[in-house]
This record gives structure tokens, C-alpha cells and sequence, in this order.
């Protein structure tokens, strides 16, 4: 079918090159922005559409690549159409298909989400490297095999999920990507009261942090961790609790530390981990 796509942001961009550079028979693109259209027809060889009810009427599949918060809205534009026998797709990691187009099939339409797990950060480069994302499905269950057959036939790993799952899908993709900038600005912080600059902290902490995800992917949370959590290291722990100027970051320190003592016991089964606990709790 013919794709097309309601808002030319980084994800528009991005996933129209992507389909159009394998084979995928992209239509174009429609936004409220008319120049966001204009560029993201010209980067995928593609027309930029005068309305979003031209664009659904001539293509069989319709992503609304636009921020969570207006696809509703988007959806109350277009199904004002005939979108009977369609696809409506949205990229949102943290939506169902039903949230984002409630009575789309009473309509006649399939609903879909379909989720990369990528950081799309640019509207240019990112689609270079979407080959090697997962994507995660989820919604109408005619036709979600299509998809999987699709994003498989691209040399995608794919997942299909029920929506009931979604908001813990997409807490798991915070978790890897969102809250460890947080983990980073603390460490950056901290050797910043140690005189690093924030360009120092950064390089000092690249390698440490880069080797040691590689590994986490490699072997497993488990085989992977070290440090003093690991070995039981009660006294490190309680001079490291004591660096912290804010309840905030003395606290992260605790909480995410309480969550790592279940990963030591599972590498280390025999070790007695009571007293680190008792520290952790208080």
C-alpha cells in the first residue's frame, strides 16, 4: 500500500527515508508547516501534500508522526474521511493504537503503533542507522503479522505486544535511555566537586560508562555488574552516601543501589548481603 505521513519531524523524516530506501512505496507527506512538508518530500523523493484529508485519501497507510499529544487531534481530522480499509499508524512508545484512534474500527480502519527502539535525534542522519532498530507492534490483530513480515523482511528484530502492556514497555525504554542521563549528570556532577570541568567529567567518564553498557548487553545485568554493591563493600557504600549535598541525589544513590542488591544476590547466591541492605533502607 501507499504510505503517507501526517507531520514532517524527526520521525516523519526518518522512517519515510528508511520504507522509500527499501523498497516501500512512500507517497509523501502532509504538516501544518507547508515548508516541514516541502523538505521532507524532497529528502525521500516524495510530494508534499496541500491537507490531510488529500494525503489519507490517496494512501492506504497513514502514520501521524506528530507528538504525542496532538495525534488525538490529528485522528479527529482524518477520520472525518473515508478511512475505511486503511491503516493508521503512530510512532508513540508510550500509546496504544486504541488511545490514539478510539472508534477507528468501527470505521472500518486498523489501528496500529509502531514503535522504534532508537533514539531519533535527527532528521537527516537517523534513518541511517533505523536498520539495526528494534521495532516493537502493537494494535489491530488482522494484519499485525503484516507488519512483522515487513519489518522482518528488513533485517529488523520485531516484537508484537498487547496493549495492556504498553506503559511497562515503555517505563523499560525510559529506564535504558531517559533515566541514565540522569545517572550521568550526577557523576558529572560530582567530579565537578572533585575540579573536573563538564568537558573533563565527560571524557573521563566515557570509557567507563561505554565499556561497561557494552558488557551489560554482552552478558546480562548480572555477569556484568562490579563495584562495591557486588562485593559487599558496606564501608565504600557509607562514605559514598555521605558525598551527596541533596536528599535528591542521596537518595537516586539508595534507591537504584536497593534495586542492584537483587541483581548481586543473583551473581552471587552464597553472599550474606543483610548489612548492605540495612545501610540501603535507612
Amino acid at each position: 500500500m501507499r504510505i503517507g505521513f501526517i507531520g514532517a519531524g524527526k520521525v516523519g523524516f526518518s522512517l519515510g527515508k528508511y520504507f522509500a530506501e527499501n523498497g516501500a512505496d512512500v507517497a509523501g507527506y502532509y504538516s501544518r508547516s507547508s515548508s516541514s512538508a516541502r523538505e521532507a518530500a524532497v529528502f525521500t523523493g516524495t510530494v508534499a501534500y496541500g491537507s490531510a484529508a488529500e494525503l489519507a485519501a490517496d494512501c492506504g497507510v497513514v502514520f501521524v508522526t506528530v507528538p504525542d499529544g496532538v495525534i488525538r487531534s490529528v485522528y479527529e481530522d482524518i477520520r472525518k474521511c473515508d478511512i475505511s480499509g486503511k491503516y493508521i499508524c503512530h510512532c508513540s512508545g508510550a500509546m496504544t493504537a486504541e488511545e490514539a484512534f478510539p472508534g477507528a474500527e468501527s470505521l472500518g480502519a486498523f489501528t496500529y503503533s509502531i514503535h522504534p527502539l532508537f533514539p531519533v535525534s535527527s532528521r537527516l542522519e537517523s534513518y541511517k542507522e533505523l536498520g539495526s532498530a528494534f521495532f516493537c507492534l502493537e494494535g489491530s490483530p488482522e494484519h499485525i503479522g503484516e507488519w512483522e513480515a515487513f519489518f522482518a523482511s528488513l533485517g529488523n528484530p520485531v516484537r508484537i505486544i498487547s496493549g495492556s502492556t504498553k506503559s511497562k514497555y515503555h517505563a523499560a525504554c525510559a529506564i535504558s535511555s531517559n533515566l541514565v542521563c540522569a545517572l550521568a549528570a550526577e557523576s558529572i556532577s560530582l567530579l565537578g566537586e572533585c575540579g573536573f570541568t563538564e568537558e573533563e567529567a565527560i571524557c573521563a567518564l566515557r570509557p567507563l560508562a561505554l565499556s561497561n553498557i557494552k558488557r551489560v548487553f554482552e552478558v546480562g545485568p548480572a555477569e556484568a555488574l562490579t563495584g562495591p554493591i557486588e562485593r559487599c563493600d558496606v564501608s565504600t557504600v557509607q562514605k559514598h552516601l555521605k558525598c551527596f549535598d541533596s536528599a535528591a541525589g542521596r537518595e537516586m544513590y539508595m534507591s537504584v543501589s536497593r534495586r542492584l542488591l537483587d541483581t548481586a544476590r543473583r551473581k552471587h547466591p552464597e553472599t550474606d548481603y543483610s548489612e548492605m541492605e540495612r545501610l540501603l533502607s535507612e
